[in-house]
């Protein structure tokens, strides 16, 4: 009974989880507007780099939004490696939901 119970469990986290391709696509193609970090739950995070690169790219022409461009674009490339973390969080939050409810 128990390998059936967690075999459910595994099947519905694999169905829930976020896809780490859906993540990576959108920080790729989308790349300073944090729709990855939305996408994966990070939502304060996400409009936070949202607002800085709408911000930087708005005051550029005046030289103030390179500083704000240039770090969502540091903050990027180190998100291409924070994903795979950010998707097995979301997984173990997805499990641990699971099991209480099955309890």
């Amino acid at each position: 009974m128990s390998s059936t119970r967690e075999l459910v469990i595994e099947q519905r986290v694999a169905n829930e989880a976020k896809s780490p391709f859906v993540a990576y696509l959108l920080a790729i193609l989308l790349w300073g507007f944090g729709a990855h970090r939305l996408y994966l739950g990070r939502y304060m995070s996400g409009l936070v780099m949202l607002a800085m690169w709408g911000l930087g790219w708005l005051t550029a022409p005046i030289l103030i939004g390179w500083l704000p461009i240039a770090l969502v674009a540091m903050w990027m490339v180190i998100d291409l490696f924070l994903i795979p973390g950010m998707i097995r969080e979301d997984r173990a939050v997805i499990r641990q939901k699971l099991l209480s409810e099955l309890a």
